[in-house]
């Protein structure tokens, strides 16, 4: 089957901007569209399609007459990003509590397994994910799965931060220990429980996040320029 230039420009999209989120290429990076056509064997249009999509959502920087650019990750946007992901997820995580079901219990439980198993044998650049797969299946849980697609939209410079306060060390092994407070206060299906256990959790992993926004600042953008 014969891939669509849209199909094209979402897998270039998709393929960029978990590499910047992920920190693998670094704020200040150029873009170069013509490289990274040579190496994934496209034409140049649903690269330039991505680029702008890029652009659109603050993660690059289009300069004129000099190139593209990762930006540097905005401490202002993933602020208001947390701010809305607190509101969304104590939302969702009361509703998930109210839903509780042993198939769900289930799948929490893999997940957890899967995140001390990371933690155990060093393989903290794979959390992340797991970390996102848990808070994912817990909006599914709530009967509003969309909220975690509104997340991920807001989300975009705090998951930078969050990449860059993985190393920190203790930090991952403690939010397991938040994740399994959560997990544990839906199972007991006491939504005023989970609400807190989320709240501490969102709240002190974004303040290990701030602290680095002050040791970390070349790769921060300057607000306001």
């Amino acid at each position: 089957m014969q891939i669509r230039p849209a199909q094209k420009a979402d897998q270039v999209y998709e393929l960029l901007r978990r590499s910047i989120i992920m920190l693998e290429i670094q704020p200040g990076a150029p873009i170069v569209e013509k490289d990274i056509c040579a190496d994934l064997g496209m034409s140049r249009t649903p690269v330039r399609e991505a680029v702008q999509r890029l652009a659109e959502e603050g993660l690059v920087n289009v300069i004129p007459h000099s190139g593209t650019y990762v930006s540097g990750i905005s401490f202002q946007v993933a602020e208001e990003g947390f701010v809305i992901r607190r509101a969304l997820e104590i939302e969702s995580v009361r509703r998930a509590a109210k839903n509780y079901t042993e198939e769900a219990g289930a799948e929490l439980d893999a997940i957890m397994a899967r995140m001390r198993h990371l933690i155990e044998t060093g393989q903290l650049d794979q959390y992340l994910d797991e970390d996102d797969t848990l808070h994912a299946a817990l909006a599914r849980l709530s009967g509003m799965p969309r909220i975690w697609k509104f997340i991920t939209m807001a989300k975009v410079h705090l998951d930078r931060m969050r990449q860059l306060s993985a190393p920190v060390p203790g930090h991952l092994a403690m939010v397991t220990e938040q994740h399994a407070a959560i997990v544990a206060a839906v199972r007991a299906g006491k939504p005023d429980q989970a609400e807190l256990a989320m709240r501490i959790h969102l709240e002190t992993s974004f303040d290990v996040m701030a602290r680095l926004y002050q040791e970390r600042t070349s790769m921060f953008s300057v607000e306001g320029s």
